[in-house]
């Protein structure tokens, strides 16, 4: 009887962390927002990557001699955390141009496309066509395209969901690597850690000479490392906690409500309303999502 309640409450509480993750996501992506207005959106991104790597190689010392990395180990990890790196640099440029929750929504057609081109059934063809009447409805009727920088915007979003998909296909060759690679190989976290590290130092470039104001106040970069805790770690120290909690249809449906999310934290913390195409659009999106969730749960990093 005690064991059966615990496994109850195991699996209440895996979707309400799922729930907070989407939360803390978003309220730290709103939190880079408002230091656009100090730093260009390239340079926010990366802080977000170098304090996150620095937080997960410090709580995870990979390279202890606890772990034992192979070739094959760390390059299909620096190829993961230039995707990753890459889909975040993008998605940072798209909600600097649009409103939050459209540019989420225009980001998941990315992974819908995956998961429904490795599929043939009429789940993945009516997604096909819900995530193009999704992006149909925001970027062409929900969005004001004569307004500076909204397509930009909207590229910006859609090239992030690219990323984001190639970031779904490499992230599934590092799981299946990891699964036969020897009981000291390398953990999920432990490559992420990589990852971000070797993300950091690509685009080290693009932010060297706008990075300090960040520094330039200690308000300044709390809120830097708060959105580098609130958007990277704290999710990804989520998505640990549920690995293997969450049955597909729970992991479909929850992350098909990712793109609603970001819109009332929009709505909440940037005054960001959208009109009735926007959510029209966030609609068909989601319920893209929700028919995808099975096979994107399965390639998942």
């Amino acid at each position: 009887m005690k064991r059966a309640r615990a496994a109850g409450a195991s699996g209440a509480l895996a979707p309400a962390l799922f729930i907070a993750q989407g939360f803390t996501q978003y309220i730290g992506a709103s939190l880079a927002v408002v230091l656009f207005a100090l730093m260009p959106a390239t340079t926010v991104a990366w802080w977000r990557l170098a304090v996150a790597a620095a937080v997960l190689l410090a709580w995870r010392r990979p390279f202890g001699a606890r772990v034992r990395w192979s070739r094959r180990d760390i390059g299909h990890a620096a190829l993961f955390g230039f995707f990753l790196a890459t889909m975040n640099i993008l998605f940072y440029l798209a909600i600097a141009r649009i409103p939050m929750g459209p540019a989420v929504a225009l980001e998941f057609t990315g992974p819908v496309l995956v998961a429904a081109l490795a599929g043939r059934g009429w789940r993945d063809r009516t997604a096909i066509a819900l995530a193009a009447l999704g992006v149909l409805a925001i970027g062409g009727l929900g969005l004001d395209r004569s307004e500076p920088g909204v397509i930009g915007g909207i590229l910006f979003a859609l090239a992030a969901g690219v990323a984001w998909a190639l970031y779904i296909v490499i992230g599934r060759s590092l799981a299946t690597s990891r699964q036969a690679a020897a009981p000291n190989g390398p953990t999920g976290i432990d490559s992420l850690a990589l990852a971000m590290a070797v993300g950091a130092l690509i685009y080290l470039p693009m932010a060297a000479t706008t990075m300090s104001p960040a520094l330039g106040s200690w308000r300044t970069f709390l809120a830097v490392v708060g959105v580098a805790i609130l958007s990277s770690v704290f999710p990804y120290a989520i998505d640990q906690v549920n690995f293997g909690r969450l049955s597909a249809s729970a992991f479909a449906i929850l992350t098909a409500l990712l793109p609603a999310t970001s819109v009332i934290v929009g709505a909440i913390m940037l005054s960001q309303i959208p009109n009735v195409f926007e959510l029209i659009g966030l609609f068909f999106i989601s319920i893209a999502v929700a028919l995808t969730g099975k096979r994107r749960e399965n390639s998942a990093s």
